[in-house]
């Protein structure tokens, strides 16, 4: 199979647009490195602490627990993203996967912790994660039921089901006082053309590192705005080291068994990135890198729970900016995990990056996931669509972006179904890959 994954080119060759500036295995200069993972933090960072400031503002946790608990969940997506960007052993599917907590673990972190406090958060995260571990080692012989029809549908709808959250965050964030105001709107519409310009016309580190560029340049811009509190980055302590079982740890089996369908969920999800980062590398991602990143999610999970932080998983987010930038190199994801983990030693400086504006986000977001949605439709492109897939395609669409914009409409369903059915991609993954089955495809005289 020919390398797809470099960005040099013969000598006499037409220059190709598509053609990836830094395949997975290749090494950017250190400056330009530095910057790219940045861009990545930058553009994952609000997923991976809003989950625990949710949990804790639910559990009525006080501001010594929630520092330390956002903390070491910082501290925790570090060290998983390092493990899944470099792989260590068979942990690892050795692709630029960012790695975080999820809201897929809100409510049952939120059941537990109630319960069992911090000690049943911790406990449950560790023994639910052997779920995954489980689930890893079955992705190989399941990978056969993902040809391209498939994964084209599940590609287009992870960057689909992220597009409200980009328009959220464009808005203002979701309950903002001022949501949809003409100031936020025009914050994240300069982001947006920044981003878009200097990626499009600019060269070298520039093009590359246009969406940090733009980042930077909105943060600049909400300052005399008024839009950017330091108050949070003034209380937070220059340097908290996380501590093992802080809070103890208490395990139950009824705890455990609330995350089983989160995980389950995660684990779908997961599968679905690793195919889509690897669409974005213009790399073959074997069903063995697969399982073994599936396994990472469960690895790094337990991981987390020791530090007193939420399981983790693939963060979908930053598939967008492989394939916005060219750069797929694995070195510079595990960068930004070791980025990360200093980031989760030294909160005052996390905190800064934290009160980044939502409009700010969104200007970047609505690219990114925009781009993610493309990458899914390319491969669908591929694809000879006839009755029977646009059936699938359809179908899957239809159910994942429902229950995605319409989250009310499973309010009634077990609590199990809830989770995984509440997340677009395990539900249009699920669909796509049933109807896969039942619809037998049919032969050029119409028999099955």
């Amino acid at each position: 199979m020919k390398d797809l994954t470099r960005g040099s080119k013969a000598a006499g060759s037409a220059p190709d647009s598509d053609a990836m500036l830094y395949g997975m295995e290749d090494s950017p200069p250190y400056a330009l490195s530095v910057l790219l993972a940045l861009q990545h933090i930058l553009a994952a960072f609000a997923g991976i602490i809003a989950v625990p400031l949710v949990v804790c503002n639910a559990l009525n946790l006080d501001v010594a627990q929630t520092s330390l608990m956002v903390s070491a969940t910082i501290f925790a997506a570090g060290i998983t993203t390092f493990i899944q960007s470099k792989g260590i052993g068979p942990v690892g599917a050795r692709v630029p996967g960012m790695m975080g907590t999820d809201f897929t673990f809100v409510n049952p972190t939120i059941n537990v912790g109630s319960q069992f406090g911090i000690a049943g958060i911790v406990g449950a995260t560790i023994a639910g994660s052997l779920v995954e571990v489980v689930l890893s080692r079955f992705i190989k012989p399941l990978m056969r039921f993902f040809p391209p029809l498939i994964t084209g549908t599940v590609v287009a709808l992870i960057g689909i089901t992220l597009m409200p959250v980009g328009m959220d965050w464009a808005a203002g964030g979701t309950g903002a006082a001022d949501y949809g105001s003409l100031r936020n709107l025009g914050v994240a519409g300069l982001v947006l053309m920044i981003t878009l310009v200097l990626n499009y016309f600019g060269k070298g580190i520039v093009k590359a590192s246009a969406v940090f560029f733009g980042m930077v340049a909105g943060y600049l811009i909400c300052i005399p705005l008024g839009m950017v509190n330091l108050d949070a980055v003034a209380q937070a302590s220059w340097f908290a080291l996380p501590n093992l079982f802080t809070y103890g740890i208490h395990f139950d089996l009824a705890s455990t068994l609330a995350f089983v369908p989160a995980y389950i969920v995660s684990a779908i999800g997961t599968v679905g990135i690793m195919i889509a980062i690897g669409q974005a590398s213009h790399a073959e991602v074997s069903s063995k890198r697969i399982g073994n990143g599936v396994l990472a999610d469960g690895v790094g999970s337990a991981i987390a729970g020791v530090f007193g932080a939420g399981p983790n998983t693939a963060f979908s987010q930053n598939v967008g900016l492989i394939t916005l930038t060219k750069v797929a190199s694995r070195r510079v994801m595990m960068l930004a995990g070791i980025l990360l983990v200093v980031l989760g030693l030294f909160p005052k400086l996390s905190a800064l990056i934290s009160i980044m504006p939502s409009p700010v986000l969104g200007g970047t977001g609505i690219i990114l996931f925009g781009l993610i949605a493309a990458q899914g439709v390319k491969t669908l492109s591929t694809v000879e669509i006839c009755d029977r897939e646009l059936l699938i395609i359809s179908v899957a669409f239809a159910l994942g972006i429902g229950v995605t914009v319409r989250p009310e409409m499973l309010s009634h369903l077990p609590t199990a179904l809830q989770m995984i059915f509440s997340s677009g991609i395990s539900t249009g993954t699920l669909v796509a890959l049933l109807l896969n089955i039942v619809l037998v495809k049919k032969d050029n005289h119409g028999t099955a």
